[in-house]
């Protein structure tokens, strides 16, 4: 391998590169922009739920209860019903996501000492905000329960649980996805910049002029990988950058490591981009399946949003096979928990696997001759 032939294919690739205005988006407006909207976007915290409160009771505890649930910070008291029937009407409507019933027994079941129930009726239709809503509720009911009994009865409950979360001490959803989308953006923006790659050169032309010359296959695979790494390595320094000033996710790991395992990542992504270019020849076919290749298996199989462990037999089974799997691992490892390679080797060796297929897929499949 000659050192001066990979150079001048790298500083043409550049030269492509920056007179193209569409790779030029790619490559550093996209990446920003697909982090600003999913990292404000894509969101798990649920606040602000409507409820309605039917309160048959009107005493100063079913008040109490009310007002337990209002200072929460999770629900929002949207109006106060008459009548049971007032209930299907507002959740059909959509003006409350759950309603709250106080039956008129409830102030003197409590003052008598037995169980005063009361009812909840959610909206299942999204099945994800009425189950986190009746999580949020049932909390609420039992702590409100707890100081009841504290207060009115002078005892201390005989089992308590005293609950410490650990790597993401505010259960904020983002500190969460802003890792993930660090790897699913890379993902489809390596596959699809690469993809025109050699697709270029065929429909340009100019692949005649690179035949001529005595630049081996090897040769010109690297050297057009190379400037597409080291603007994937900027666009990644750059969002994680954002995910810490803007969106405040902790960085608690290795800066290093974390450097090291996204090259062989980015390697990975690139090759394949390059093996798809040089399959197809054409720019457009390529991206359409750079897209669908990089796209959906990342954004459903790599457990960025739905855990891998609650997936099919068969869905897990494929998941091994995508890349962004393990790189998501890496990101959240290293943001939020600080692990080393101690713990992410396993992921680090299944990189470094990916890496050299992307490498050898892109050199086997790329030919300099003239069919």
């Amino acid at each position: 391998m000659s050192r001066t032939r990979l150079w001048a294919i790298a500083r043409k690739e550049l030269l492509q590169l920056k007179r193209d205005p569409r790779s030029l988006y790619l490559a550093f407006v996209l990446p920003l922009v697909l982090l600003l909207l999913f990292g404000y976007a894509i969101s798990f915290d649920i606040r602000n739920i409507e409820i309605a409160v039917l309160d048959e009771s009107l005493t100063q505890e079913s008040r109490r209860l009310v007002e337990a649930f209002e200072s929460s910070g999770y629900f929002n008291v949207a109006e106060y019903l008459e009548r049971r029937a007032d209930a299907d009407v507002a959740l059909s409507l959509g003006r409350a996501q759950l309603v709250l019933v106080i039956p008129p027994s409830y102030a003197r079941d409590l003052a008598s000492g037995r169980r005063a129930p009361v009812q909840l009726l959610l909206d299942g239709s999204d099945a994800n905000t009425a189950t986190i809503a009746q999580n949020y509720a049932d909390a609420i009911v039992m702590g409100y329960s707890a100081n009841v009994v504290a207060q009115g009865r002078r005892v201390v409950l005989p089992v308590t649980m005293e609950s410490r979360v650990w790597y993401n001490e505010t259960l904020e959803s983002r500190n969460m996805i802003v890792p993930g989308l660090v790897a699913v953006i890379m993902s489809i923006i390596a596959s699809m910049l690469t993809a025109l790659t050699i697709a270029r050169e065929w429909e340009r032309g100019t692949m005649e002029q690179l035949a001529a010359t005595p630049v081996h296959r090897l040769e010109v695979v690297i050297g057009k990988l190379l400037p597409y790494v080291a603007i994937g390595m900027f666009d990644v320094a750059l969002a994680c950058a954002v995910g810490v000033a803007v969106f405040d996710v902790p960085l608690r790991g290795n800066l290093l490591l974390l450097g090291v395992l996204t090259l062989l990542f980015l390697v990975g992504a690139f090759g394949l981009g390059i093996f798809i270019s040089a399959a197809l020849r054409s720019q457009v076919l390529a991206t359409q399946v750079a897209m669908v290749a990089t796209f959906l298996p990342v954004l459903l199989l790599s457990g960025f949003i739905f855990p891998i462990a609650t997936m099919p037999l068969a869905l897990r089974a494929v998941s091994y096979a995508v890349p962004a799997r393990y790189y998501v691992t890496v990101t959240k490892g290293i943001f939020l928990k600080g692990v080393g390679l101690e713990v992410l080797w396993v992921d680090a060796l299944a990189m470094v696997v990916f890496a050299s297929v992307g490498l050898a897929l892109a050199i086997g499949v790329f030919k300099k001759e003239i069919a």
